[in-house]
């Protein structure tokens, strides 16, 4: 067997669906690894979840899938080599800048502003044919039926957050919706500290569910718990360059070490 426990926990591995409780005054969970399932403490069990923040794109909504149409779209409007969904899930992070200059655009010579602009456009006329994440709204009930509230935090841009939510029929699930000032994506850290400190609750009894390493490094900033999905805008293997709790499917959020029973 492969090092003790902890250094398990730090190489990152599925959650096994098959979870266990004990008379340790800790809540315990089963997991994989190389075959095995190990039981890891993880929080004492009096300490209980009270809110989620979630993430919008790509964790609750399917559109890692359209952003790459859409890139595509604009890298050969200005002759550049397209990507591939798979790669864009490994290369793709935060500021986005960072990830076009990634992929080819020299901002000595475009302009950022003007290619975000360009993008953003088609996003707006095409993103309602997204659908959302298999299971999110039965999460969300079930998360409100045991009492947990529930916000957004998002990189999409405040208004489009909002018309988008609305659209899908899920509003009604959030206490809060935070978005971007602008169409830049230059990350989100400050707009969580701002979430957090409108919540009026103590960052340990928040958990942040995102899909990117940047939501795994907001949720450290604020000072939240975080899970991961591998379905979204990064890969597992790149989840796997964290320290993330990564679970598939979203459902067994709802079955965590923290999250109340009822």
């Amino acid at each position: 067997m492969p090092g003790p426990v902890g250094w398990i926990f730090r190489n990152h591995f599925h959650k096994n669906r098959h979870q266990t409780d004990t008379a340790d005054p800790f809540c315990c969970c089963g997991w994989y690894f190389n075959g095995n399932i190990f039981c890891i403490k993880w929080r004492p069990a009096l300490k209980k979840y009270e809110h989620i923040i979630w993430d919008w794109n790509g964790t609750l909504i399917d559109d890692a899938w359209l952003c790459v149409e859409i890139l595509n779209e604009i890298l050969n409007q200005y002759d550049k080599h397209p990507v591939t969904l798979e790669q864009y899930r490994m290369d793709f992070g935060f500021p986005v800048k960072s990830y076009y200059e990634h992929v080819g655009f020299d901002f000595n010579v475009e302009s950022f502003e003007t290619i975000a602009e360009e993008y953003h456009a088609i996003y707006d006329q095409r993103c309602f044919e997204c659908k959302l994440q298999e299971g999110v709204v039965a999460v969300l009930e079930g998360f409100a039926g045991k009492g947990l509230t529930q916000s957004v935090l998002s990189a999409c841009q405040q208004k489009r957050l909002e018309e988008m939510i609305a659209y899908y029929g899920i509003g009604g699930y959030f206490t809060k919706l935070f978005g971007l000032d602008d169409h830049y994506a230059n990350g989100k850290v400050e707009k969580g500290l701002q979430l957090l400190s409108k919540l009026n609750i103590s960052p340990e009894n928040v958990l942040l569910i995102g899909d990117t390493l940047h939501d795994h490094e907001v949720a450290e900033a604020i000072g939240a718990d975080c899970v991961l999905v591998p379905f979204g805008h990064h890969c597992l293997e790149k989840l796997r360059q964290m320290p993330a709790i990564i679970i598939d499917p979203l459902s067994d959020a709802l079955t965590m070490p923290g999250i109340p029973r009822g």
